[in-house]
């Protein structure tokens, strides 16, 4: 009786969840549709009409006047540097903040989740100053630096949740078999946190290349994907379709790395998350 009183539920709680999936990709599916659409038909609200690849076209030549394959191609050069830099720094500086005790280790800790915290806006302006003093606006470096605002904090902060959820005895035992601390990061650690530097890559990488104020104000003639699409933009006219299809090449990046790490995305957000 009660296993028959639970089947209308379920099929109520999955119904549910279908119509919510609905409601969160509308969005996405309609911005595919307008990048279909030519400018005529893009003002109007119906589904049925003539797909035509023309917008994806004029995107990816630049016929319109805005190079924007070189604005991808910005973008996935400085994201993917950048994440990789706060690898290099973020895994070890997580590992002694969840390992080592030492005096100020909370205060640090907090310093750089407050970097993330923090208004873009609220920095912009002492950081264009010293930017421009140093030459450094519109270059490779200037980006990939500043992005460590963004990628940084995000990836101390995930993983040391990850580190701290590994037994210290693991630690010990790799200390009893003659490793050093370095060691035992290496050889011990890291293979166990992968999940984690996966998840927390991704998940920074997403963040850094959908920035948008840093590569406004500080790239100069170094465009990304998300200030080149402002170029469709002007005082005349709207291009939607030419919008709506160069948000979608931007979004595929993110799509198909997810796609690619999604095992190890799953568990690395599942880790840890039942404790004791």
């Amino acid at each position: 009786m009660d296993h028959k009183a639970s089947v209308p539920v379920l099929i109520g709680k999955r119904l549910l969840l279908v119509l919510y999936a609905l409601f969160a990709l509308f969005p996405l599916a309609w911005m595919i549709i307008l990048s279909l659409k030519t400018q005529a038909e893009v003002l109007t609200t119906e589904f049925v009409f003539h797909p035509t690849f023309e917008n994806y076209v004029t995107v990816i030549n630049g016929s319109s006047g805005v190079d924007y394959a070189t604005a991808f191609r910005n973008n996935l050069v400085v994201s993917t540097l950048a994440v990789a830099l706060s690898m290099v720094v973020g895994v070890p500086a997580a590992y002694a903040l969840a390992r080592f005790k030492f005096r100020g280790k909370e205060n640090i800790a907090f310093t750089f989740l407050s970097f993330r915290f923090a208004p873009e806006l609220f920095v912009i302006l002492p950081l264009f100053f010293i930017y421009q003093k140093l030459g450094l606006i519109g270059s490779y470096f200037g980006l990939i630096w500043v992005y460590q605002l963004i990628t940084l904090p995000l990836i101390i902060w995930v993983l040391r949740g990850f580190f701290e959820d590994i037994p210290r005895e693991l630690d010990e035992a790799a200390q009893i078999d003659g490793c050093t601390w370095w060691q035992s990061f290496v050889q011990v650690m890291l293979p166990l946190v992968r999940p984690g530097m996966v998840s927390a890559g991704l998940m920074s990488f997403i963040f850094a290349w959908n920035a948008f104020t840093f590569p406004l104000l500080l790239g100069g003639d170094l465009q990304t994907s998300t200030v080149a699409i402002l170029s469709y933009i002007s005082s005349v006219t709207v291009n939607y379709g030419q919008v709506a299809a160069a948000a979608t090449i931007s979004i595929l990046p993110s799509v198909v790395l997810a796609l690619f790490v999604q095992k190890h995305l799953v568990r690395g957000l599942s880790f840890g998350a039942v404790k004791g």
